[in-house]
């Protein structure tokens, strides 16, 4: 029980902070989602660093890295979002930002789990 509190409480949190950026930053760009493209990469950074320092270390415990990682990490980032917005994208035929879009979400999230976990070492 304590487990699904931990999860719930870390993926509330995370949302409430993927809706504030979400809502502050989406409107920069007319093709181009930047709240979810951040909220995604911080989130790629952020379990970097959390699965990082919990390969590397006990310092976080599994309730830590359960309300961290699953939790926060979980309500923060958004994959459906992602995918919604890359469908009305290809709807309206823009295939250009549709690419430009996906492309960087992807590498720019591969990249930043990999920064994490990288920076988890040198810490």
């Amino acid at each position: 029980m304590q487990q699904l509190l931990l999860v719930f409480f870390g993926g509330g949190v995370g949302s409430i902070l993927r809706y504030i950026i979400s809502k502050n930053f989406d409107s920069y760009f007319q093709h181009f989602f930047l709240g979810t493209f951040l909220v995604n990469s911080i989130g790629c950074l952020i379990i970097g660093l959390v699965l990082g320092v919990s390969f590397k270390s006990d310092y976080l415990t599994q309730n830590q890295i359960l309300l961290l990682s699953t939790g926060f990490c979980g309500g923060f980032t958004t994959f459906s979002t992602f995918a919604f917005e890359n469908h009305s994208l290809l709807k309206s035929g823009d295939l250009f930002h549709f690419s430009i879009y996906t492309i960087s979400s992807i590498v720019v999230g591969v990249l930043a789990v990999a920064l994490g976990l990288w920076l988890s070492k040198t810490l």
